[in-house]
This record gives structure tokens, C-alpha cells and sequence, in this order.
């Protein structure tokens, strides 16, 4: 069973910036891609970012571009969000997933097969 493990979530201040961190138990379960979603308190979740475990292609939502990086370690079976600028509407539970499919976008939640526990990142104004 493969365990995402979401890390580096904190209260900042709004332009602050913040780095967080999902490690994988495994490599070999064959994902694809790693994304990053997020929940505000009231509101569904949102895809936030996503990256092919080659790197070879990255996704982001359009709230966060120029704001947020996405990027992976593959020698620790790791990806990271390297977020700045912060908002306080980029207040919420961030949780990191994993999806073993191959398409043409991983924004769509339903196609990711592990999920972290969640990472809570709050920004004050």
C-alpha cells in the first residue's frame, strides 16, 4: 500500500512564502503523476498543480501560476509545492496525490489513486 506523507504546511502572512512536501513510500506502484489539490473550509477540492513523474510536463491551476512550483525528486520518491506570494485566499487543507493513469491532464481528482493526509496552510492578511 503506497503512503503519501504531506509535510511544511504553517501559518504565514499574506507574500509570505511556503515550500511543502509529499513523500512516497514506494516508487514501484508505477504513478504517472503527483498533483497537488486543495480544500477551503466550505468549498470542494481544487486541483492545484501536477507534474509527470519524468518531469517532462506540468500543470497548474490558473490561480497559482507564477505563484506556485511544482517539482519532484525522484531519488526520494518526493514532489514539492514551492508556493510564494501567498494570498489569503490560497487558505486550505493541501493534499498531495498520486495517479497511476496515463492522460492528457491530471487535474481531475477522480483519476488519482493515493491521497496524503493533508497539510494545512493558512494565510493571514
Amino acid at each position: 500500500q503506497v503512503q503519501l506523507v504531506e509535510s511544511g504546511g504553517g501559518l504565514v502572512q499574506a507574500g509570505d512564502s511556503l515550500r511543502l512536501s509529499c513523500a512516497a513510500s514506494e516508487r514501484t506502484f508505477s504513478a504517472s503523476a503527483m498533483g497537488w489539490f486543495r480544500q477551503a473550509p466550505g468549498k470542494e477540492r481544487e486541483f492545484v498543480a501536477s507534474s509527470l513523474w519524468s518531469g517532462v510536463a506540468t500543470e497548474y491551476t490558473d490561480s497559482v501560476k507564477g505563484r506556485f512550483t511544482i517539482s519532484r525528486d525522484n531519488a526520494k520518491n518526493a514532489v514539492s509545492l514551492q508556493m510564494t506570494k501567498l494570498k489569503p485566499e490560497d487558505t486550505a487543507v493541501y493534499y498531495c496525490a498520486a495517479s497511476s493513469s496515463y492522460l492528457s491532464t491530471y487535474s481531475d481528482a477522480s483519476r488519482y489513486n493515493y491521497w496524503g493526509q493533508g497539510t494545512q496552510v493558512t494565510v493571514s492578511s
